[in-house]
C-alpha cells in the first residue's frame, strides 16, 4: 500500500507544466483526493485565502509546486515580483501547513538557489557557499528560505516538511511562451517557427559556453513522488540526471532534431547566466532510490513532436 493511497493532497501549481504530471502520478497512487488551487479561487500570496485553502481541502499532504519564473529576460524584468510572490507565497502556506497539522509538506527549490560558482558537480553541502547568479538571484533566494522555514520547523515543531532542488526540466506541456520560457522550449519554438517561415537564421541568447543540466519532467514527477513517500529529512535533496551539456551543443542538437538548417547567430550582449550547472545526483539515489530513466535525446524527440502537433502555427 502506498503512503499516499487514501490521503488528500494539495498540489499548488498542478495545472502547470510539471504539476499535471504530479497528478497523473497522484492518482496512480491512489490518492483519494487531490485539489489543485487555481489562482482566481486562492491567491497563494494573501494570507486569509491560504488560511481558507487548508479550511476548504482539509489535506494530509501539501506539496508547493507554484511558482512565478521565467528565464533570464523575465528573471531581469522581474526581480522584486519573483523574490516577492514566492517569498510570501512559501513562508505562508508553510506557516499555515504547521498550523493545520499537515502531515507532510513538500516544497520544491530550484537550481537557482546554488551560488553563481559552485563546484561542478554540485554538492547539496554548498547550497550557501556564495551568492546565486545575478540574474536570479531573487528567485532562488526566495525558494532556499523554504529550506531555512523547513528546518526551522521541524527543529521547533517537528514540523515534517521537505526540500528538494530539481534541475532544468523539459518535457511535453512545456511552456513556450518566449518572453517567460527557459532554453529548450525557446530553441524548440525557434527552430520549428523558422522552418515554417523559410527563415535562414535564428538568434539565440549569449555565447553558447554556458553549461546546463536538464532532467525529463516526468521522471521529476517520478522523483518527487518517492521523496513525498519514502523521505523525511529537512536536509535538501538534488533530483537531477547528472548529465551536461553546453548551451552551443544544445542548440545544434535541437536544429538536428527539429530539421533546421539555417545558421545560429549567437547574440553576445545577452547574458549567459550561470557558468555551468550540473548536480551531484547520489542523495536522492541513495535515500529514496530515484535514478532518471529517460534518455536526453529521446526526451527532446518527444518534445519536439509534442510542439508540433499542438503549435497553431502549424495548422
Amino acid at each position: 500500500m502506498s503512503f499516499l493511497e487514501d490521503k488528500r493532497v494539495i498540489v499548488t501549481g498542478g495545472a502547470g507544466f510539471l504539476g499535471s504530471y504530479i497528478t497523473e502520478k497522484l492518482k496512480v497512487r491512489g490518492c483519494r483526493e487531490i485539489f489543485i488551487p487555481r489562482k482566481a479561487d486562492y491567491d497563494l500570496t494573501c494570507e486569509i485565502d491560504v488560511e481558507r485553502l487548508y479550511r476548504d481541502t482539509k489535506a494530509d499532504i501539501v506539496i508547493h509546486l507554484a511558482a512565478v519564473v521565467g528565464g533570464i529576460g523575465a528573471n531581469q524584468k522581474n526581480p522584486g515580483k519573483y523574490l516577492y510572490n514566492n517569498l510570501v507565497m512559501g513562508a505562508m502556506l508553510i506557516e499555515h501547513a504547521r498550523r493545520n497539522n499537515i502531515k507532510k509538506f513538500v516544497a520544491i527549490g530550484t537550481i537557482c538557489a546554488y551560488p553563481k560558482f559552485t563546484p561542478v558537480p554540485f554538492k547539496e553541502e554548498d547550497l550557501w557557499n556564495g551568492y546565486p547568479e545575478e540574474t536570479n538571484a531573487p528567485y532562488g533566494l526566495a525558494k532556499k528560505m523554504m529550506l531555512v522555514q523547513s528546518q526551522a520547523y521541524r527543529e521547533q515543531y517537528g514540523f515534517n516538511s521537505i526540500f528538494l532542488l530539481p534541475v532544468n526540466l523539459y518535457g511535453p506541456r512545456d511552456n513556450f511562451n518566449l518572453d517567460s520560457s527557459h532554453v529548450i522550449p525557446a530553441l524548440i519554438r525557434k527552430c520549428v517557427e523558422a522552418i515554417y517561415r523559410k527563415d535562414k537564421e535564428i538568434v539565440v541568447w549569449g555565447t553558447g559556453k554556458p553549461t546546463r543540466e536538464f532532467l525529463y519532467v516526468e521522471d521529476c514527477a517520478r522523483g518527487i513522488l518517492l521523496a513525498t513517500e519514502h523521505y523525511n529529512k529537512s536536509e535538501p535533496i538534488n533530483l537531477g540526471s547528472g548529465m551536461e551539456i553546453s548551451i552551443k551543443d544544445l542548440t545544434e542538437l535541437i536544429a538536428r532534431l527539429t530539421g533546421f538548417s539555417g545558421k545560429i547567430i549567437w547574440d553576445a550582449t545577452k547574458p549567459d547566466g550561470q557558468p555551468r550547472r550540473r548536480l551531484d545526483t547520489s542523495k536522492a539515489e541513495k535515500e529514496f532510490g530515484f535514478k532518471t530513466k529517460t534518455d536526453f535525446e529521446e526526451g527532446l524527440k518527444k518534445t519536439i513532436e509534442w510542439y508540433k502537433k499542438n503549435t497553431l502555427c502549424l495548422k
